[in-house]
């Protein structure tokens, strides 16, 4: 294992390539992960998904895989389907990075308006997701198939101006959720 200095963490469009990575990320994040498939159909056959990965590089080895996010444009909206970060890699801030590049995508193809579903229990997820400004608006009773947990809805209208004066495409591009007070700093792996 090298211990080279973390030099770069870039958000890319997930290849083929990532797949193998990207699915051990997702089985060490979650009790009911994606199908062995479910990647691979986003990259071919998807046109609405926005499959996207963090990678991190270092002085002299491989770039490594170490966060996935998948959305899905739905006529206006844009749906977090999945985000994880693998958990040596955790709070760091790469799964910020990750919703805010997909929604920022999602803002490039017209999307007004952001959601996802997320376990009532994951604390550490939904405070992510309101340093982004979701708000819950609903709830999927016994959504989730392994305990039957409830899944809360949150949503934000990208369109609404996330400061005075600043657009919500602006606020990210200007990292304002990396100032969010009452934010938690943690990482966490949200499955959306």
């Amino acid at each position: 294992m090298s211990t080279s200095p973390i030099t770069q963490v870039t958000i890319r469009r997930m290849q083929v390539n990532d797949l193998e990575q990207v699915r051990a990320i997702d089985r060490l994040s979650f009790s009911l992960p994606w199908p062995e498939k479910a990647y691979e159909i986003e990259l071919r056959e998807n046109q609405n998904s926005i499959p996207l990965v963090a990678e991190k590089a270092a002085p002299g080895s491989e770039p490594l895989v170490v966060g996935v996010v998948v959305a899905w444009m739905v006529l206006d909206e844009v749906h977090i389907a999945t985000l994880s970060v693998h958990p040596e890699h955790r709070g760091q801030g790469i799964s910020r990075a990750l919703l805010a590049h997909a929604i920022e995508e999602g803002l490039q193809r017209g999307a007004v308006l952001a959601t996802l579903e997320v376990r009532a229990g994951n604390l550490t997820a939904q405070a992510l997701y309101q340093r982004f400004g979701f708000k819950v608006v609903g709830d999927r009773p016994r959504y989730y198939q392994d305990n039957q947990e409830d899944a809360l809805i949150m949503t934000v209208n990208l369109m609404e101006e996330r400061l005075p004066g600043v657009s919500y495409l602006e606020w990210l591009r200007q990292r304002g959720y990396e100032q969010e007070a009452g934010a938690s700093p943690a990482d966490s792996s949200p499955r959306s």
